[in-house]
């Protein structure tokens, strides 16, 4: 049997892997020492940052998409700066994709690593501090492996979110072959044709990454909650 997924799906499929590997990547060098200021600090600037961290999650998709495609526009401050520098204009780009792709999934990347943080609680550091360890020495030697089941999370998650996006891809990137059509847009646009068949092959896949999803996360908390005697 011939699966009917047309060469325009597989490379929806081959962008939207590049684009999810790319924006895990950049959120694992942001959120990380982002999450650990969030989970030490006692500045008053914690409430608003954590607050501006987490609006991705209750903001509709089709308005952060929008006002990052007014940013990033001719009209807007970082448009006219690319602009200025000769780069052009990022909406519209993959570059656009991913950088939305990037604010979108922030809190996804943010929590899990600062509550694996916050976890630890401050003996761990006391002890190293003891030892005569550097802060910067205690938070690679023992901040961050004490963290891992967070930033495993936080990498699953992060992967799997991207996957999934539709409304910020479709505002700033729209649905160009090749360039900013990914996977949930490909699908979209099936749909709008009437091309059922290719479509439920491809939301079956995301179905099945989906299950994947889950079931790895709850392994992973799984071995997290185990105690080692």
């Amino acid at each position: 049997m011939t699966v009917p997924i047309t060469p325009e799906a597989w490379q929806a499929i081959a962008l939207t892997l590049k684009l999810a590997a790319l924006t895990t990547v950049v959120l694992l060098l942001i959120a990380t020492p982002l999450a650990w200021w969030l989970s030490q600090t006692a500045s008053k600037w914690r409430g608003p940052i954590a607050a501006m961290v987490t609006m991705p999650l209750v903001l509709p998709p089709t308005v952060l998409g929008f006002y990052l495609l007014v940013l990033l526009g001719p009209n807007g401050w970082v448009g006219m700066l690319t602009q200025y520098l000769g780069l052009g204009l990022l909406s519209f780009s993959f570059t656009g994709l991913l950088i939305g792709s990037v604010i979108f999934s922030l809190p996804f990347a943010v929590q899990p690593i600062q509550y694996a943080f916050e976890a630890i609680g401050k003996r761990p550091m006391e002890v190293a501090a003891t030892l005569r360890a550097t802060p910067l020495d205690a938070f690679f030697t023992v901040a961050l492996p004490l963290a891992k089941p967070g930033l495993l999370t936080a990498t699953v998650l992060s992967f799997a979110h991207t996957m999934g996006e539709f409304g910020v891809v479709l505002m700033i990137g729209g649905n160009i072959p090749g360039e900013t059509r990914v996977v949930s847009t490909q699908i979209f646009g099936h749909v709008e044709a009437l091309e059922y068949t290719q479509a439920h092959w491809l939301a079956g896949l995301m179905v099945v990454f989906s299950f994947a999803v889950l079931l790895l996360l709850t392994r992973l908390k799984t071995r997290g909650h185990k105690v080692t005697p």
